[in-house]
């Protein structure tokens, strides 16, 4: 098995993680109810896309 000579440190390591970054997700807002939806899916909010009804959205009764 390959086992490394000398150990890793903490410098050598964090350079190579260095590009490991999480990227921003992109965000739009819903026309119809102003939620905030990613780009391309359906609101989960009213659930609408593009203008038309895709998901039928139960309403929550307050108790």
């Amino acid at each position: 098995m390959a086992v490394p000579k000398k150990k890793t440190t903490k410098a050598k390591r964090d350079q190579r993680r260095a590009h490991w970054k999480v990227t921003k997700s992109e965000v739009s807002k819903c026309p119809s109810c102003g939620a905030f939806v990613r780009p391309y899916h359906v609101c989960i909010e009213c659930g609408k896309y593009k203008g038309r009804q895709v998901l039928a959205i139960k309403e929550e009764t307050a108790s």
